[in-house]
């Protein structure tokens, strides 16, 4: 097949890879962007499970480049579905005339860097071939769902569905007996969204979390005038918050300024907002110091007892092996009071694993437990696991899968020594790739990215690569800011430790999203010292 030459490939067409396309495209580029999905919006096209829902408020969630946008989209209520994001990416799409540009139903099998010409080849999965000076991975850092090991699965008459592949048509689960595995974020919104529509829910749960009571509320009237009104300033602010959201982390100290009483209340107040601010908006300290930690800890989880009537299960569903805010915080809305229906039974297997599948069910220490259908919300290979399905091979066919697999490593998650112009939006130790309110941070790394291909394009350069000294300079600062959060010891997704094999280290920097703001324009403002800027 012939090979289509251009100036950039994005791959992905969710919020990070519509943005991208419009950039690119306004400096005038010959771009394209792709999907394997059959409709764009990455994310929200796939996860189109039962109650999924946003957990950052929708009024921080959008994009900020267009004025004429924000004043004609209004979001209905503060954490809106899956349908409604959705819609808005469609709407996106059509105002700024991005369809043309977007290939779906693409899915890239590799992309290999010929040295000689300076250019990515770029096949799919049908064997289309692109020749691209720039290649930019807008893939998701959530985007490679990882499918527990259960043996004899092809011997369950039921029907096995991953939360992030849910049928477009959606499943009908009326009086059916459903299993759930899996209780984070993903798991909790489905649980407490089905309960009352199946016949038998069974809960399969390894690890219990820190739910926060979700404050969700129409934004219509005076609520919703008053959140527009500060769109300016949240374009300004969200990007040097610690966060990127519209809160940030208090500048007195925990310890040393505030009385128990104090902190309490303040705890109290972030606990109500019902928002991940309890997660990252209460005090630096809570995430650095084990004493700190804990007393945050016994605060969460005297909430949640208050909301289970029943002891016992109490004792199941609250977390004590783990510090409030180690691992991600999900919000709630009915999850916890999903256990008192009758038809609901939490099963734990963190001291009996599920076995295997049976033709009937699972079984789980001997006893099987009858399912028609069961949802795995099991979680991703995280941050790395989409690009390293693909098999990218930088100079000197350097294999970006091998690399990765013995040590996850990148400059500022954008760049990977070995790989010129090769671009990973929300790649491995950025702030996006866990830490942060993902369209702030997507929105500044695709305006970095679209700043150093102006650069180089403006200035006769052939590739952009970091040098190794620099990526071992970032790496470990990385490593450095990590280990000492008590994040690093988390044996979950955050570290890798979900996926068996995979090289431990926290994936995502957790210095701040303002700080990793300005980290980035200054290597711009350098003229991008620590990068070999190889000439035409």
């Amino acid at each position: 097949m012939q090979s289509k030459s251009i100036d950039a490939l994005i791959i992905g067409a969710g919020i990070a890879g519509l943005y991208q396309l419009y950039q690119l495209r306004e400096a005038g580029m010959s771009v394209q962007c792709v999907d394997a999905a059959e409709d764009i919006g990455g994310t929200w096209h796939w996860n189109c499970y039962p109650g999924a829902r946003l957990d950052s408020p929708s009024y921080t969630y959008q994009y900020w480049f267009s004025q004429e946008l924000l004043d004609e989209w209004q979001w209905s209520e503060r954490f809106p579905g899956q349908a409604e994001i959705k819609r808005y990416l469609h709407y996106v799409a059509d105002k700024f005339d991005l369809r043309d540009r977007v290939q779906l139903n693409t899915r890239i099998a590799s992309a290999h860097w010929d040295e000689s010409a300076a250019r990515w080849v770029v096949t799919s999965e049908a064997g289309q071939v692109w020749r691209a000076r720039y290649l930019i991975s807008c893939v998701g850092m959530l985007s490679a769902p990882k499918l527990p090991p259960f043996a004899g699965h092809d011997q369950f008459k039921g029907d096995i569905v991953h939360t992030a592949r849910w049928p477009q048509q959606g499943i009908d689960l009326t009086g059916k007996r459903v299993g759930v595995v899996g209780t984070g974020a993903t798991g909790i919104q489905v649980i407490q969204t089905i309960a009352s529509q199946v016949a038998q829910l069974t809960v399969f749960q390894r690890t219990p979390q820190y739910a926060v009571k979700m404050n969700n509320y129409p934004l219509t009237g005076a609520q919703g005038d008053y959140w527009r009104s500060r769109h300016k300033q949240f374009a300004e602010s969200l990007p040097n918050t610690f966060g990127g959201f519209e809160w940030d982390l208090p500048e007195l100290g925990w310890a040393t300024s505030l009385s128990v009483k104090e902190r309490r209340q303040w705890l109290e107040e972030c606990w109500a907002d019902g928002s991940l601010k309890m997660w990252v908006g209460t005090f630096p300290e809570v995430l650095f110091d084990e004493k700190i930690n804990e007393e945050v800890s016994i605060f969460a989880r005297e909430k949640i007892r208050a909301a289970i009537d029943d002891p016992l299960l109490a004792d199941k569903l609250i977390p004590t092996s783990f510090g409030f805010g180690t691992y991600r915080v999900p919000l709630e809305n009915g999850y916890y009071a999903a256990y008192a229906r009758d038809n609901v039974e939490l099963v734990d297997v963190s001291e009996s694993p599920i076995e295997r599948f049976t033709e009937n069910g699972l079984l789980v220490a001997g006893r099987e437990y009858p399912l028609d259908v069961l949802i795995m919300a099991t979680g991703f290979d995280a941050g790395t696991g989409s690009l390293t399905a693909m098999d990218v091979r930088g100079r000197d066919q350097l294999s970006l899968r091998e690399l990765w697999s013995r040590d996850i490593r990148s400059t500022l998650g954008l760049q990977v020594h070995g790989f010129p112009n090769l671009f990973t939006i929300a790649g491995p130790l950025a702030p996006s790739t866990a830490f942060c309110n993902m369209t702030t941070c997507l929105q500044q790394q695709v305006e970095w990215v679209s700043d150093a291909i102006n650069y180089i394009s403006s200035n006769a350069i052939a590739s952009m690569e970091p040098t190794k000294e620099r990526q071992d300079r970032w790496v470990e600062h990385h490593d450095e800011v990590a280990n000492a959060t008590l994040l690093a010891n988390t044996n979950g997704w955050y570290t890798g430790g979900n996926i068996v094999g995979k090289p431990r280290r926290l994936l995502s920097y957790i210095g701040g999203v303002g700080t990793y703001r300005q980290l980035c324009a200054d290597i711009a403002a350098s003229g991008y010292q620590g990068f070999t800027l190889r000439a035409q």
